[in-house]
């Protein structure tokens, strides 16, 4: 189950959206809403309220062999409980 998380997502938009309890990771593609709420529940120990999915994709890039593939991933927003928060994002 854990191995749903792939890594936070820290950025300055993100980090404005984790003032209101709302912390953004990428996720395995072929998770769920279910199953990311269960993992975030159960690595961090917090309550999770909603969790909300998109698949983005990376921008085509031109390298010296040709025209590099476009990468597809999932993103998660998930919104915390009031009063709950994740040190990883605080940096604490």
């Amino acid at each position: 189950m854990l191995d749903v998380i792939r890594k936070p997502l820290v950025t300055e938009k993100n980090s404005q959206l984790g003032d209101r309890g709302v912390y953004v990771f990428e996720v395995d593609r072929s998770a769920n809403k279910l199953v990311i709420k269960k993992a975030v529940e159960k690595f961090f120990g917090v309550k999770v309220l909603s969790v909300k999915t998109m698949i983005c994709r990376d921008k085509e890039r031109f390298t010296r062999v040709g025209l590099q593939k476009k990468r597809y991933w999932k993103k998660a927003l998930v919104r915390l409980a009031p009063g709950e928060k994740i040190t990883l994002f605080e940096g604490a």
